[in-house]
């Protein structure tokens, strides 16, 4: 049975029945549909329903649930109304989680480990220093009566010297051992400090949590079942790539993961993982278009100052009132265009809260580019390998980071946008050491170098070369820009020898492009020549 939560949290929130008995019970997380922003969370709780109504209190789920997105799901029981609850709860037992007892049984465990190698520590201290307790006994013994005789003092003598260097012995015997029992209390005392960080991750009952109460009705005593689904805000996952170029045989394999990350106070284990690019959270309608009233009047007339008590003519008021305008809507546009996608991850997988990111792999897309090296001698000393490809995945490519690879080799990283099935993409990897760009400016007998002006005349004359070291050959792409004008008064000119490729590349006035192949070993030149000239008393800007 599924209730919704717009009729049944609002009779949780009102004043319930008086229940008979309460169920304190924990969950377990099932699965989690984790989204740009924001996730799902699926819980299981099992308990033993007794006849007639009762208060099932869940106690672990996270301070962020949001009440309003909460969905309920009974067998065995009938639901009736639900509410969340942040104070007047009890504390969290979680004596009875096999993960928790088990931690708390290794810290016992551990805490013996170091006790009992302490003891090992104490037993070889204490016979050191009752070794060095008899040496130093010894050598304070003095002979009196009788024994204050050459024979007597000799014999004293003899006995005192052999009975220290056998307390000597002892004690040094004793020390030998002393490194190893002590590297044994380190090594029980790091057990013990891994085993009680275990118990505290496993054991939630200092951590602060929100309390879900159900009133359930049973017809007859037994075993019953709760699925709680609702929505966090603090978890997310992002798109990640490595994308694998290689030049013949031209394939660029692109490798998708995720990078999932969630800070809800709890760790999910074992759980059934979702992605999706829906954005629960984000702009779910189109934003709103108002009309716009647009009307002509006359100019005003140059203001004047009115004599003291002087009205203003009829007419002159409301052509000094500003024409009244409908406001307009400024909203965020969604960050990810397109039909959601869903990736199903086929293990269970643990996300523990709080850390850094879990990496997955998803899956590869295979596609075939087309492969030029772009050289752009105004900027650059190199050219750069470009890779054009499209889409034809049948998914949209997400926005994320890319880590890049050429021919098996890291090159750098970039972000990529979003690509749309069937979209074009063009990707930068890296810059080809081989492939040297030069631009000249020649010599002028006057005027700077490169360029000659005067009052109402700028000329620039300039030579783009690009030299292939590489043993192989490469397509070039190589870019220029001419300056362009929208005035008739500016005119501009040029030249180029051999002319461009392409003119206004990607619609951009004035861009040139020069398309060939550029053997091993081979250089290649263009000329290229503009004029700019304008009336006298105009300036150049």
């Amino acid at each position: 049975m599924r209730y919704f939560v717009g009729l049944v949290w609002a009779l949780g929130m009102a004043a319930g029945p008086v229940l008979a008995d309460q169920i304190v019970v924990g969950s377990h997380i099932t699965a989690v549909t984790v989204y740009p922003q924001g996730a799902q969370v699926t819980r299981e709780v099992d308990f033993d329903a007794p006849a007639g109504a009762s208060e099932v209190l869940i106690t672990d789920l996270p301070e962020d649930t949001q009440a309003e997105l909460i969905r309920l799901n009974a067998t065995g029981v009938v639901l009736g109304a639900f509410s969340l609850r942040t104070d007047r709860l009890p504390p969290r037992d979680d004596s009875k989680d096999p993960a928790v007892l088990a931690a708390k049984a290794a810290v016992e465990a551990a805490e013996a480990g170091v006790r009992k190698a302490q003891a090992g520590v104490d037993a070889i201290t204490a016979k050191v220093e009752a070794a060095e307790a008899q040496a130093d006994f010894l050598r304070r013994v003095k002979p009196e009566g009788d024994a204050v005789t050459v024979d007597g003092v000799k014999a004293l003598a003899v006995m005192v010297g052999t009975e220290v260097l056998a307390a000597r012995e002892a004690a040094l015997a004793a020390s030998a051992d002393l490194p190893a029992a002590q590297k044994a209390v380190e090594d029980a005392q790091k057990v013990l400090a891994d085993a009680q960080q275990t118990r505290d991750a496993v054991s939630q009952g200092a951590v602060d949590y929100t309390g879900l109460s159900v009133a359930v009705t049973a017809d007859a005593a037994g075993p019953a079942h709760l699925v709680v689904t609702h929505f966090i805000e603090s978890a997310s996952w992002q798109p990640v790539y490595d994308m694998m170029l290689t030049r013949k045989d031209p394939k660029l394999t692109i490798a998708r993961g995720a990078l999932v990350s969630q800070y809800s106070g709890e760790d999910w284990q074992g759980v059934d993982l979702t992605l999706s690019t829906a954005q629960p959270s984000a702009q779910a309608e189109p934003s709103t278009v108002w009309p716009q009233l647009r009307r002509v009047v006359d100019p005003a007339p140059v203001s004047q100052p009115l004599a003291k008590g002087a009205a203003l003519a009829e007419g002159e008021m409301d052509a000094m009132v500003e024409p009244v305008m409908e406001p307009e809507v400024v909203m965020a546009a969604p960050m990810i265009q397109g039909d959601v996608v869903v990736y199903h991850y086929p293990a269970k997988v643990d996300v523990a809260g709080g850390v850094e990111n879990l990496r997955l792999a998803l899956d590869e897309i295979t596609v075939v580019p087309t492969i030029v090296a772009q050289a752009v001698p105004r900027a650059d000393q190199t050219a750069f390998v470009m890779a054009k490809f499209t889409n034809d995945s049948g998914e949209i490519l997400l926005p994320g980071q890319a880590f890049l690879l050429r021919e098996g080799v890291l090159v750098g990283a970039t972000s990529i946008d979003s690509v749309a099935p069937g979209a074009e993409e063009e990707i930068a990897f890296g810059a080809i050491e081989g492939l040297r760009l030069k631009r000249d400016m020649p010599l002028r007998a006057e005027g700077d170098r490169g360029i000659l002006s005067s009052s109402t005349q700028v000329e620039e004359k300039a030579v783009l070369q690009i030299e292939n070291l590489t043993d192989e050959a490469w397509p070039v792409r190589l870019l220029d820009v001419v300056p362009y004008s929208e005035q008739e008064e500016l005119e501009i000119s040029y030249t180029a020898d051999p002319a461009p490729s392409v003119v206004d590349v990607d619609g951009q006035r004035g861009v040139l492009a020069w398309e060939f192949e550029l053997p091993a070993g081979e250089k290649k030149a263009v000329q290229l020549d503009s004029v700019m000239r304008w009336p006298e008393g105009k300036e150049l800007q």
